[in-house]
């Protein structure tokens, strides 16, 4: 199982600039490719593409500068460009699961920069630091060691202008003890999960509590004159708080994910339409700031990596319209309702609660095995069981989107 570890480092300003000439000759080099690519009636295969845009290409003129850096990132910036097309072409013939994967574009200077090494342009030294090919030593902030040698490192640059190396390593998953436990997370607006045994977990909302700053540094963005020294500074301001809200929003998705897979042995989860969601333009940005995709993601991930068993039921089953102790369906509620009472046998339910335990259900497990108290869900009705397993469910959740960053991982744990 490949996993991925990424580290802050802080380059001199000597390093600075050799690392900007890196990524400029790997964004030149992908450009000139993908220009090739388009131009060409058949696509070229990745020793044609290496040939010309590099080998050939360092002895003119205008490309002479390409000898200054290292040709590890220059090659694997080819080989990336090779697998966004077979993304594209297996998308495109339905082999892809997941967002449809359009053509790859062309790179920007102002954009997050990215070079690739393999083992033979980098090395981790036994004093910390690790040697980067034509760059020097670095010393990255370990929070913690790596678990096995790395086969290749990614050198990142995002638009705040903050540096990182993440770290590719094969992992074993680590096989917990099993405790028997079983759990329904049932995702919502105004509680970010709701679980079957009763908790409820309040999301942090960082774009929510920023959206005022958001809209002030916007607003001054819009003032400057383009290319102009101001206007960076300007569009370096906003990328920090962009960068805060994501930070804060994965800091919360990772503690909850984690915290959910090591007390239990099996999760079931709701499949949920996000990308048509969003399309409401009263939620779209509510729902944006949950981030329930990446916390799907993050879910099946660790249940991988911990031995736990994950499952995701239909998007139609109807969680919220069922009554958790009968079975009764009492039909499409308001989203405003947030208790209603069955028909059927009176129970008064929590919403969002008895959705957390239809899951549950519905993922063929017991409510018994939710650890719910005994006595009832609610409102001192008692629970019947029996009424799951009948429900298609899916063991593993289907694929995430696709990640700009096309590098070989499979898993990956921080984002």
């Amino acid at each position: 199982m490949k996993a991925r570890y990424r580290y802050r480092f802080y380059p001199t300003v000597g390093q600075q600039q050799k690392l900007a000439q890196l990524f400029g000759c790997v964004r030149v080099v992908w450009n000139d490719a993908l220009a090739l690519c388009k131009q060409s009636q058949k696509l070229p295969s990745n020793g044609e593409l290496q040939k010309r845009c590099i080998t050939q290409a360092k002895k003119l003129e205008g490309r002479s500068w390409l000898k200054d850096v290292s040709v590890v990132p220059l090659q694997q910036s080819v080989a990336d460009l090779g697998v966004a097309y077979k993304n594209f072409f297996d998308s495109l013939k339905g082999k892809r699961k997941g967002r449809k994967v359009n053509l790859p574009k062309f790179k920007k200077r102002t954009s997050r920069q990215s070079a690739r090494l393999t083992q033979r342009g980098f090395r981790v030294k036994n004093n910390g630091k690790v040697y980067l090919a034509k760059i020097g030593d670095v010393k990255p902030i370990w929070s913690r060691e790596l678990p096995a040698i790395p086969s290749s490192v990614t050198i990142i640059k995002d638009c705040e202008g903050r540096y990182f190396l993440s770290f590719v390593v094969e992992i074993n998953p680590q096989q917990r003890p099993n405790n028997n436990k079983s759990i329904g997370v049932d995702l919502g607006i105004t509680d970010f999960a709701t679980t079957s045994n009763g908790e409820k977990y309040k999301a942090p909302k960082p774009l929510k509590r920023r959206l005022k700053r958001l809209r002030k540094l916007q607003r001054n963005l819009a003032r400057k004159t383009k290319g102009s020294r101001r206007r960076e500074k300007a569009k370096k301001r906003v990328a920090k708080l962009h960068a805060k809200v994501k930070d804060t929003r994965a800091d919360f998705l990772h503690k909850l994910s984690t915290k959910i897979i090591r007390e239990n042995q099996t999760i079931v989860l709701e499949d949920l339409n996000v990308s048509g969601m969003v399309k409401n333009r009263k939620l779209s940005r509510a729902i944006s700031d949950l981030g329930w995709r990446d916390f799907r993601t993050m879910l099946e991930t660790k249940s991988v990596m911990y031995g736990r068993e994950f499952k995701v039921i239909s998007r139609w089953e109807p969680t919220s319209q069922t009554c958790s102790c009968c079975g009764f369906r009492g039909g499409k509620k308001e989203l405003g309702i947030r208790e209603w009472t069955c028909l059927n046998c009176g129970a008064v339910h929590d919403r969002d609660i008895n959705a957390a335990i239809n899951i549950l259900v519905a993922g063929g497990q017991s409510e018994t095995q939710s650890a719910f108290p005994i006595g009832g869900n609610l409102r001192g009705v008692a629970p019947l069981n029996g009424r799951g397993g009948r429900h298609k469910t899916t063991t593993v959740a289907a694929t995430c989107e696709t990640s700009t960053q096309l590098e070989p991982v499979q898993l990956s744990l921080f984002g």
